[in-house]
């Protein structure tokens, strides 16, 4: 479980990095909806990495 967690601070760290550079002279609205895209690709790649995605089924319709 520690290991996950360490991978989920370097992938909160990759999305704090993302927000300092490369986004000069973009706009605000546009440069979050890209930092978004990012954060989501790499949480749904950690769910597929430890093989979570089997309980997207277990989810009730109310969660």
């Amino acid at each position: 479980m520690g290991f996950i967690c360490v991978r989920f601070a370097v992938f909160a760290a990759l999305t704090s990095i993302l927000a300092k550079i490369g986004i000069d002279g973009v706009n605000f609205n546009l440069a979050t909806a890209i930092r978004t895209i990012v954060v989501l690709i790499m949480a749904w790649g950690m769910v597929f990495l430890v093989g979570a995605q089997s309980g997207i089924s277990e989810i009730s319709g109310r969660s």
